[in-house]
């Protein structure tokens, strides 16, 4: 056996055993083992966890959709760079807001499936990375919460 060969051979080794180590040893139907009879926060997160939706995918998301919507509304005159639903974090460009004259960046996140205020952090940046003045983000804070409130109240669920 040359050097190349058992090297291959090493290799596909031990990805065969690293691809092993991931299962549990059961199958889906199999009787109650140690693993499955724990309570999820005690349980170790397999490989298959991931790949696998177990949940409703609308209690999978941990961000209020009223909130994101409206985020986005309100700040629709800036360009949206990041957008990550999971971690609930919304990412802009600068823009102006119409009738300003300067220049904003925003980074919105939501924090918590509920619709309120807590929920929602806002920061915002002038050109260069330059202070905005708290009242301003706090208009902005209200203007998004209004907007969601009137999202809600149009959806019926009250």
């Amino acid at each position: 056996m040359t050097y190349a060969s058992a090297t291959r051979l090493m290799i596909v080794t031990t990805l065969c055993a690293g691809l092993a180590a991931c299962g549990n040893g059961t199958t889906e139907n199999a009787g109650p083992t140690p693993d499955r009879d724990m309570r999820p926060s005690e349980r170790g997160t397999l490989i298959q966890d991931l790949f696998i939706r177990s949940g409703n995918p609308d209690q999978m998301v941990g961000v209020n959709k009223y909130l994101w919507n409206a985020s986005l509304d309100v700040l629709n005159f800036l360009p949206v760079q990041t957008v990550d639903p999971f971690t609930g974090v919304i990412q802009t460009g600068y823009g102006t807001p119409p009738g300003g004259g300067r220049s904003y960046r925003a980074t919105i996140q939501i924090s918590d499936p509920a619709l309120d205020a807590r929920s929602l952090r806002l920061a915002l940046q002038g050109p260069g990375g330059a202070a905005v003045e708290a009242g301003t983000v706090r208009a902005v804070e209200d203007a998004i919460l209004t907007r969601a409130r009137q999202l809600r109240i149009q959806d019926g669920r009250l």
